[in-house]
């Protein structure tokens, strides 16, 4: 008999400290942006991808919306083309486009629709031109220079989301019980390609689906009130506090795409919005099923 360090007794008071939870859930819809370091080492790659599976099996709507920031420099590096950003964002030239589409769609999304059907689940790879499924316009940015002048900036093929046309994930979740992995590419009008944060697509579509929950994987165990103490994690903040978090500095640099994110989706309908450590193995599932849950969760009034 295989040796574990929980007792038999240990583990039914997990599944039933679950129970509620996946009562709650079933039939639910569930969007998680996937990205970071969760992407980055086996373990946690398969660890994410055995969440996703378990969360089908109990009668959840998961859907994956990912990025691939890493693999893009790689691939870029290996091309010789520079990489240059303006607030955070990539700058998007042709060139660029065309390897971030090819990155994106034909490569980590393949790759993470290949993982889950090898683990036993049934995934289907999307990009938002599937469909038009993303209709996006073009994203412009505003820098100030020295003397605090503003001016517009073109990034590129950067978009925006304009519409998430929801059929066509509906009708895949529908089918056989497949879990729709979702590329942060849009189309425009003319059926341009758009490279779009997946933060922002994961909560476009949670928020166009009506979803129960937006969980989105960091880096970081959540929004800390000190980044000093490691104890000051904020376990939940309130629509009506942001502004205030942001001018103190508590909400600040990568942090504040993410919660305002946050606060889009839940204006949309989105019940619940998460920000948790994608570092920690089966981090979605201590966060779905267990009475504490992790990270920071941002909530309506």
């Amino acid at each position: 008999m295989q040796d574990s360090k929980y007792t038999p007794l240990e583990r039914a008071q997990v599944l039933i400290e679950a129970l509620p939870y996946i009562r709650r859930f079933h039939g639910k819809t569930v969007v998680i942006k996937y990205g970071g370091s969760a992407m980055l080492s086996d373990e946690l790659k398969k660890a994410v991808m055995n969440d996703v599976i378990l969360m089908k099996l109990v009668g959840m709507n998961p859907i994956l919306v990912h990025g691939g920031g890493p693999e893009i420099n790689h691939f870029l590096k290996r091309l010789d083309i520079k990489s240059e950003f303006v607030n955070g964002l990539r700058v998007t030239d042709e060139p660029t486009m065309e390897v971030v589409e090819m990155v994106l769609v034909g490569k980590v999304n393949k790759e993470i629709v290949a993982q889950i059907n090898r683990l036993g689940g049934h995934a289907v790879g999307l990009c938002g031109k599937d469909g038009q499924m993303i209709l996006a316009r073009k994203q412009y940015e505003w820098t100030k220079d020295a003397d605090g002048r503003e001016t517009m900036v073109d990034i590129g093929s950067v978009g925006e989301v304009e519409k998430i046309n929801t059929g066509i994930i509906e009708s895949i979740m529908e089918t056989n019980g497949y879990i729709p992995v979702i590329a942060p590419i849009g189309a425009g009008v003319n059926g341009e390609s758009y490279n779009i944060n997946a933060d922002l697509v994961a909560g476009e579509i949670a928020g166009a689906l009506g979803a129960e929950k937006l969980i989105l994987l960091t880096d970081v165990e959540g929004i800390f009130y000190d980044l000093q103490d490691k104890s000051s994690i904020l376990s939940v903040i309130k629509t009506s506090e942001i502004d205030q978090l942001m001018q103190d500095g508590i909400i600040a640099g990568g942090m504040i795409p993410k919660v305002k994110c946050c606060m889009r989706a839940l204006e949309a309908g989105v019940q619940g919005t998460h920000i948790i450590d994608g570092r920690l193995p089966h981090s979605i599932l201590l966060e779905l099923f267990t009475d504490k849950g992790i990270g920071t969760m941002v909530e309506k009034d």
